[in-house]
């Protein structure tokens, strides 16, 4: 007598549920989060410069927090539902269990899934505008400075994954253009919901830490997917370089890019004839921040290089783990220097 597979037994799952699982919603959150770090980092340093309380800016935006959250998930999920069309032939390799490689759902599904939800993201942003008399002078760019931050988010995903560009095949220019929108421009669209960026530098300056953690310690995921890739003509660094000189590329990452934080708190800037730092949210609290994730880093950078075969071999290893989770109290870390 036969034995049904384990294929044969699951249960028939609902076309929410297999939509809501191509979106990959466990790689929603950092997104979500990073934007509402942003936010409320906005919120701690508007609400010092405008001699307001942080409760009263609050009920201001709060709409546009809203608003703005779900317009980072829905890109993400964008970028997710692209990606995979993008690199089906990677993933019939490394994951054929994601549903257009299983045959779950056709191209054409696809396409229509990853429109709808750029739109739904680039509608939402649109509707972010800046404080009153923030920017006018800038015309639409300054008017809605959400939407422009987010449009080159959308862009950036598309120059990552699609021809006839797709940095995704070249080593370190795949890593720039996914630190930049997920690192930099996140926290400023993030800003964006709260106060202006084309004219203040402290949210850029937050979103280039951001950045730079992100342009090396990103590249985690690409060690298990090197079978893929390589099939696919996608160089990433381990497939470029070999594992070895890979980790070793992208170790500084995870430590030198805290390191700015106490430069932002140091380094003066003029703001409405004042100089101040650069970074304006709890000193104590940021000084804290950075040796805690400077520490964090250097036990990340620990498990990458005792053994940087192990990266290769195991598809979740602990510091693609650790980079995730110390990306989210990095978010959280700031949110509450610039709320307290």
């Amino acid at each position: 007598m036969s034995v049904a597979t384990p294929i044969q037994n699951k249960p028939k799952e609902s076309m929410l549920a297999l939509y809501w699982r191509y979106a990959r919603p466990f790689t929603l959150l950092p997104p979500l989060l990073g934007m509402l770090s942003g936010s409320f980092s906005a919120l701690g340093a508007v609400a010092q410069h405008e001699g307001r309380t942080r409760l009263d800016l609050l009920a201001d935006r709060w709409h546009f927090l809203v608003i703005g959250s779900l317009m980072a998930a829905a890109l993400n999920a964008a970028s997710n539902v692209l990606n995979q069309w993008t690199d089906l032939e990677n993933d019939k390799i490394n994951k054929p269990t994601r549903p257009l490689a299983a045959g779950e759902v056709t191209v054409g599904e696809t396409i229509v899934y990853f429109t709808i939800l750029y739109l739904i993201s680039l509608a939402s942003a649109y509707f972010v505008t800046p404080l009153a008399g923030r920017s006018a002078e800038l015309g639409f760019w300054g008017t809605h400075e959400c939407f422009v931050i987010a449009a080159l988010g959308a862009i950036g995903t598309l120059v990552y994954s699609c021809p006839p560009i797709r940095t995704k095949r070249w080593a370190w220019p795949a890593q720039i253009t996914i630190a930049i929108p997920r690192g930099c421009l996140l926290k400023v669209c993030g800003w964006s919901c709260v106060g202006t960026v084309f004219a203040d530098v402290e949210p850029w300056f937050i979103g280039a830490v951001f950045m730079c953690f992100l342009l090396g310690a990103s590249a985690t995921k690409d060690f298990s997917d090197m079978k893929g890739d390589e099939a696919a003509g996608c160089y990433t660094l381990p497939v470029r370089y070999g594992v070895k000189s890979a980790a070793w590329q992208i170790s500084p990452f995870f430590i030198f890019p805290w390191l700015l934080i106490p430069v932002g708190m140091h380094v003066h800037r003029s703001y409405g004839g004042q100089s101040i730092p650069i970074l304006t949210g709890n000193p104590w609290i940021l000084y804290g921040l950075t040796a805690s994730l400077v520490g964090y880093g250097a036990y990340t950078v620990w498990l990458i290089l005792r053994d940087p075969d192990a990266l290769a071999a195991t598809e979740n290893h602990p510091s693609w783990v650790h980079m995730y989770r110390m990306m989210m109290v990095a978010q959280i870390g700031f949110a509450v220097a610039y709320l307290v």
